[in-house]
């Protein structure tokens, strides 16, 4: 019985560091509820911080909550197929050289035929953050709807136009 305990022992003890340090990563608890809260207006800084927490630490599996601002860099102008249906996609600048690809679910959102945003527009964008790595990373969950595991519903403005 104890050679058995043994390696459990071992194990827990060697995992209890990383535990404790993913535990406080951005707020975030190891059971995927978040202690970060939505922002109720735009906060660059704040993801420009999460950002840079992830890159340093490197995948997590933590999704967080964002609300953006910013100017249109580039769209992709043919909205595309994926497993989870269409999807539309845009980068905006939010500050210190940096941008972020929007993912925008065109079957969830009440949006005209895509791309209903152009180069140059200003947005604003409430999402989940996600990092899977340095050219994998994005904000999606930009409408309307909410799930179990996602509480906050997204949306996107687009010079003034909401669009959920």
């Amino acid at each position: 019985m104890t050679f058995r305990l043994l390696p459990a022992v071992a194990a827990a003890l060697l995992c209890a560091p990383f535990a404790a340090s993913a535990q406080g990563l951005f707020g975030q608890a190891l059971t995927g509820q978040t202690t970060h809260d939505m922002p109720a207006s735009c906060d660059n800084a704040r993801f420009l911080a999460d950002q840079q927490g992830l890159e340093q630490s490197g995948p997590t599996r933590i999704d967080l909550p964002e609300h953006l601002c910013g100017q249109v860099l580039a769209i992709s102008p043919k909205a595309k197929r994926t497993r989870s249906g269409w999807h539309g996609y845009f980068y905006v600048s939010v500050g210190q050289g940096v941008s972020i690809r929007i993912v925008s679910d065109l079957d969830e959102m009440n949006a005209p035929q895509w791309p209903w945003v152009n180069k140059g527009d200003q947005v604003e964008v409430q999402g989940r953050y996600y990092y899977d790595s340095l050219r994998r990373q994005g904000v999606d969950w930009t409408h309307h709807g909410t799930s179990r595991k996602w509480r906050w519903p997204g949306y996107v403005v687009v010079n003034g136009t909401r669009y959920q």
